[in-house]
């Protein structure tokens, strides 16, 4: 879930429930919000509120993972994409990634830690914005209450964690997985924001292609709809 690093945090629970009390504490708006994603079927699809901005896939990892290749491709300038150098802190990451990618069509309560982070660090590169979050302690305390606040008790912060966030978004035409411990997002091809959900569920396919003996695949929403 999280490199080994200077600063390790606890995982953070794939509990839309937890997520939302969790940035709506920083200043995440009240018309929109995370959702669980029950299956892959057309009917359990449809029960995912619209319109999705972003989907989150929480998967099992091993060291193979990273070795493989991910064709590079040029990134769109409009993307939000920032390293992780926290240990567990690809639960935070992947949300920041979600709304970060998001901005215009969510409102930011003025003067919020969230509105603040994101305006400090829009020109930032992305190891710059991870130098920024690992010194953030604001973030770090609002992560650890919400790490704490799952229906399970979390692992100890210097555990070894197998699992890891991902987050899938559209920007420019484009989708694009988010995950901070590789070089840059990996394009997986063309969307939009009518067919992003069902675009992000074709990429999550292959994940569980990897690993399909698993049942610890969880996978959430970011939906313009009121919780």
């Amino acid at each position: 879930m999280g490199q080994t690093g200077k600063k390790r945090w606890l995982p953070l629970e794939a509990n839309p429930e937890v997520m939302n009390q969790f940035v709506q504490g920083l200043g995440f708006p009240g018309d929109a919000g995370f959702f669980d994603v029950y299956g892959f079927d057309d009917d359990l699809l449809a029960m995912v509120p619209t319109p999705v901005l972003a989907v989150l896939l929480l998967f099992p990892i091993s060291p193979e993972f990273y070795e493989q290749e991910w064709e590079t491709l040029q990134v769109s300038e409009k993307v939000y994409f920032l390293k992780q150098t926290v240990g567990n802190a690809c639960g935070t990451i992947g949300l920041l990634h979600a709304i970060g990618n998001n901005l215009s069509q969510l409102e930011l309560a003025e003067g919020s830690y969230l509105q603040r982070f994101f305006k400090s660090t829009a020109s930032m590169s992305p190891l710059e914005r991870a130098t920024f979050l690992e010194n953030d302690t604001e973030l770090e305390g609002a992560h650890s209450l919400a790490a704490s606040a799952g229906d399970t008790a979390p692992p100890d912060s210097t555990a070894s964690v197998d699992l890891h966030f991902v987050c899938f978004v559209c920007v420019d035409g484009g989708l694009y997985e988010m995950d901070g411990r590789k070089q840059q997002p990996v394009y997986h091809g063309s969307t939009s924001q009518d067919s992003l959900l069902e675009d992000s569920v074709k990429a999550i396919q292959d994940f569980v292609a990897r690993n399909p003996q698993s049942v610890e695949f969880n996978v959430i929403a970011l939906a313009k709809a009121v919780v």
